[in-house]
């Protein structure tokens, strides 16, 4: 068997709503077996992350976080995708690490969105102007047609540089204050302290957590977890193993009961009023990764 090299150029074949199915359609098959291991040296992080799902093959997904390469004018982020196949383990193909990134991270958010936050929502507050964010603007724009973006970040310039590039976004200087008023907050920032607070949340809100990814790192403080619905994409790669979960835990605000599902309990996976907050940690394992890795070599071969 031929290795195939899927490059960023598959893009083009990909829409958000389709990759968003594709993960909801791989739920549907065994759950993963799911293994991670994260490097460190001060800073800087590789984690190495594994999944095997019957009927959609292997995939070893290893990231690189340097944080102070950007001072350099370096990624700070770099890694591979490798797909093997479930019947004899030959290696199927590589496919672009950033566009698995890409894709796979604002799609599982996204899936979320469609079935947590209110079908009516039209202002959403991207909180972080990093590489995520771009990709959250095309993704939500794709669910919530006639949607209204707001940026806020921790260093003014860098939201004001990023609502440029995207037409009629606007930038928040008041995080508590574009809280209160949004609709959906999707929050993907390096914080290892909250930045969003329970109390400035309305009844009805959504909230999408996404940067954090390692035990000393979360984006929500305890009271946002207290007064929300907790939803995770994997209780297997987030319980205990990411801050969001792990701190409120320790404290005793909630338990792994409290949680009410995973994309495997979609049946439980949904909105139940109008007024209560749901709160997702998108948790990104390595089984999406496969998921989404697997529907773009799919598209790729199929252009």
């Amino acid at each position: 068997m031929s290795v195939e090299i899927v490059p960023y150029g598959a893009e083009a074949s990909l829409d958000w709503i389709a990759v968003g199915d594709a993960i909801a359609a791989g739920h549907e098959l065994p759950r993963a077996e799911v293994r991670d291991v994260i490097l460190r040296r001060g800073e800087d992080t590789m984690l190495n992350r594994s999944a095997w799902i019957e009927g959609l093959g292997l995939a070893v997904k290893v990231a690189t976080v340097f944080p102070g390469n950007a001072a350099a004018g370096k990624p700070s982020v770099g890694g591979s995708v490798t797909l093997y196949d479930g019947s004899d383990g030959a290696l199927e193909a590589v496919v672009d690490f950033h566009l698995v990134t890409k894709w796979k991270t604002a799609a599982d958010s996204l899936l979320a969105a469609r079935r947590l936050a209110r079908a009516d929502s039209r202002e959403i507050l991207i909180v972080g102007a990093g590489a995520v964010a771009r990709s959250l603007v095309e993704a939500y724009a794709a669910a919530f047609p006639g949607a209204r973006f707001t940026v806020w970040n921790r260093t003014p310039e860098r939201a004001a540089q990023f609502a440029m590039q995207v037409e009629g976004m606007s930038v928040a200087e008041d995080l508590a204050g574009a809280v209160g008023r949004a609709d959906i907050v999707t929050c993907a920032t390096m914080a290892t302290a909250p930045v969003i607070e329970g109390a400035w949340l309305r009844p009805g809100t959504h909230v999408d957590l996404i940067g954090a990814y390692r035990p000393d790192m979360r984006e929500a403080d305890d009271e946002a977890m207290r007064r929300a619905r907790v939803f995770v994409d994997a209780r297997g790669t987030t319980v205990g193993h990411i801050g969001e979960l792990i701190a409120p835990m320790e404290t005793g605000v909630m338990t792994e009961a409290d949680i009410v599902a995973d994309f495997y309990d979609s049946a439980a996976f949904a909105r139940t009023r109008d007024d209560e907050i749901t709160l997702f940690k998108n948790g990104g394992g390595a089984h999406l990764d496969l998921m989404v890795a697997r529907h773009i070599l799919d598209m790729w071969r199929a252009r």
